[in-house]
């Protein structure tokens, strides 16, 4: 059985926002940071205080007034910057109850989310928390370095930089360059090459570096990076190669400079098991290399700290079996325990925590802009009139088609001739009549039976167009009346788990997911989404996401949920209107995609040239209110399509010459090619999604 719906709504008879909230497992996935407030709304908590809210869809109503559509990326100081206070009080914590002495700093990778505001709020945090920065790649070396030295203050040399990824000469140059400048930044060998660039720089300058070894464990990660730790791990050295390392170092007088080791069990680390068996083994290797005389006073176990994405705290690639301060307390115990034993000084120790760090201070706000949906109604005189006309003999009596090479006709059998109505109609019709509690699932079996019967007749031409299309409105009706039967009774069974995928409707959204979700496009990542607004009311629709993309690829077809495997959403009817025109509109519909501070706005991609959403910063006053702290604008048109070499000089003069001509021609008028020039040019310099 499969839990589809909390059940309070139907014992008290009135929807409620906490009903939104047990719905969509808010408090599990949000951990504090998101809850449904009385207006039915969700609401930011960036120091998990209920009294201390922003109002998401006021802000997204406030940014409406400020001329800044969605879909629109909203990122939260404070939410950064309690998380970060949270990992550094877990450890804090974790070292003080167990007696550990060697001290701590997490390290925030850049690759995670390069963006510069988010950077550099990492980067002034860091010198204030002892916390430090990581660069995989030269562009983010120099990137590194620079908002080191903007961050300023009397720790910023202090603060660590751990340098990962492969390294040519002239990085390491600048790594040496830096130490010099009094940066405490630490190369990590990958190959033993960079190990004797590194001793060739730091002669030349005469620098005594901090050096790190990356080691390959046996232990095995886990979840879908596993590859990224053991020994068929792409980057580090095998224990063999460490003692090479330390007897190279060792001849060139420089093994005092070998101050850290290094490994990764893998990101999204969802079993903490794999984590101590990484951990523990990484430690026996610190304690030896520290006995044969290496300067040895930090251990990095890597990034791998995960995120509970569907909110149910189990051993799955979108959860995590642990908390922050199990976490904690299990690396500090297991490095205590092995370095007591072998009588070697605690180390520093370091994570590179950056999901963690940054997940949850990111949402996504997209509006939906329409729906498509199976017809609920079947429409009973429509269709009794359609029967009037098959049986009158109104619609064709025989459909003839004729295959070639000498193959016989194919036709209605001559009762059909005479205009009878189908047998797999007239059942679908006594299916969605005959409906009761006690017969769902028969009644099931027998519409899905006459459903096929029906489909397969059409094909061989023995039923009309009209008859086919009764059939397929009766056969959603009584799915959907089967449906709404099992929700009110709050369990579905197995066999009926595929309904609400099956009668799904497709919520259009103005957003891309290859630009602004591409894990949930490459690796089938989950992220929690919630309408932000209307959650007072009970949502009746089941429903999917499709983006704007003109690609099938471009939907969310699975959605978080503790139990199952839920393959559709729970959303709102869309409110319409029609206008004078008689033009159907409907009221704005707003849904929220969270945890996407981590890799999702880096990742990104310019699929159909849709480019990135704007992006603005969140803060939280001391009254209550919420501030707007910094509007980073999407991409134009213009900005993308140049991202890709057009030439937007070059596209506007050939749009000129082919208006003049057609002016000339009488194919437009003056006035017409001058708006349509208008339009073209606004629209090289408008958002690339859609602004209504």
């Amino acid at each position: 059985m499969a839990t589809i719906s909390t059940r309070s709504a139907f014992l008290h008879g009135q929807w409620t926002s906490q009903d939104s909230a047990g719905l969509y497992g808010v408090a599990d996935w949000g951990k504090g940071f998101v809850s449904v407030n009385s207006e039915g709304h969700l609401a930011i908590q960036p120091t998990k205080t209920p009294a201390a809210q922003i109002d998401l869809y006021e802000v997204i109503s406030g940014l409406a007034e400020r001329g800044i559509h969605t879909p629109v990326l909203l990122r939260f100081n404070d939410i950064l910057d309690y998380r970060l206070r949270e990992i550094r009080r877990a450890f804090d914590e974790a070292m003080g109850e167990q007696g550990y002495s060697g001290g701590y700093s997490c390290v925030y990778p850049i690759k995670v989310n390069q963006q510069r505001h988010v950077c550099e709020q990492m980067a002034r945090a860091c010198v204030e928390l002892d916390f430090g920065l990581e660069a995989g790649s030269k562009p983010e070396l120099l990137a590194v370095l620079g908002l080191s030295a903007a961050a300023g203050g009397p720790g910023v040399n202090g603060m660590p930089i751990i340098c990962n990824g492969f390294k040519d000469d002239e990085f390491i140059e600048t790594v040496i360059l830096a130490t010099k400048l009094g940066r405490n930044i630490i190369p990590v060998v990958e190959k033993f090459s960079e190990l004797e660039l590194i001793v060739k720089h730091a002669k030349a300058y005469n620098v005594r570096p901090k050096i790190g070894l990356r080691v390959k464990l046996s232990a095995r990660g886990a979840g879908r990076w596993e590859g990224s730790a053991g020994v068929r791990s792409k980057f580090g050295l095998f224990v063999s190669e460490c003692l090479k390392a330390v007897e190279f170092l060792k001849a060139h007088g420089m093994l005092d400079c070998l101050n850290l080791i290094h490994c990764h069990v893998g990101s999204q680390l969802y079993d903490i098991r794999v984590l101590k068996n990484a951990v523990n083994e990484l430690a026996h290797v610190y304690c030896e290399l520290h006995k044969m005389g290496a300067g040895l006073s930090m251990l990095d176990i890597g990034g791998g700290m995960g995120v509970d994405y569907d909110g149910s705290q189990s051993a799955w690639p979108s959860s995590i079996n642990y908390t922050v301060a199990e976490y904690a307390r299990d690396v500090v115990y297991r490095v205590k325990a092995v370095c007591d034993d072998a009588e070697v000084p605690h180390p520093k120790l370091i994570t590179e925590s950056g999901r963690a760090m940054v997940a949850y201070s990111s949402v996504l706000v997209v509006d939906v802009l329409g729906v498509s949906r199976f017809e609920s109604d079947p429409d009973l005189a429509w269709i009794e009139q359609a029967m009037k006309d098959e049986v009158a003999g109104v619609t064709p009596a025989a459909i003839k088609a004729r295959k070639g090479n000498g193959t016989p006709e194919v036709s209605r059998p001559a009762s059909s001739e005479k205009g009878e109505v189908p047998q797999p109609v007239l059942d679908l019709l006594d299916a969605y009549k005959g409906i009761t509690d006690r017969n769902l699932m028969e009644t099931y079996h027998d519409a899905t039976q006459a459903r096929d019967e029906a489909m397969s007749l059409f094909s061989l031409g023995y039923i009309s167009l009209p008859m086919r299309a009764a059939a397929e409105r009766l056969f959603w009706a009584v799915g959907q009346r089967i449906l709404d039967r099992a929700t009110k009774k709050g369990d579905l069974p197995e066999e009926l788990e595929s309904l609400p995928e099956l009668l799904s409707d497709i919520y259009f959204c103005n957003f891309s997911l290859f630009q602004s979700m591409p894990d949930s496009w490459a690796i089938d990542q989950l992220f929690p989404i919630v309408p932000i607004h209307r959650l007072n009311e009970q949502p009746t629709r089941h429903g999917i996401l499709g983006d704007i993309t003109c690609d099938s690829d471009g939907k969310i077809d699975h959605f978080v949920d503790k139990r199952i495997d839920k393959k559709a959403l729970e959303l709102h009817d869309l409110i319409t209107k029609v206008d004078e025109h008689g033009v159907t509109t409907h009221e704005p519909y707003y849904l929220g995609v969270f945890l996407l501070g981590a890799y999702q706005e880096i990742l990104g991609d310019l699929h159909n040239l849709l480019g990135d959403t704007h992006a603005v910063h969140i803060s939280l006053e001391e009254n209550g209110e919420w501030r707007l702290d910094e509007v980073i604008e999407g991409d134009t048109v213009e900005e993308v399509l140049g991202y890709v070499q057009y030439d937007i000089d070059d596209m506007k003069r050939a749009m000129r010459q082919d208006v003049e001509a057609a002016c000339k021609q009488s194919r437009l008028t003056v006035t017409e090619g001058k708006s349509l020039l208008k339009y073209y040019d606004d629209g090289l310099e408008g958002y690339t999604y859609l602004e209504g």
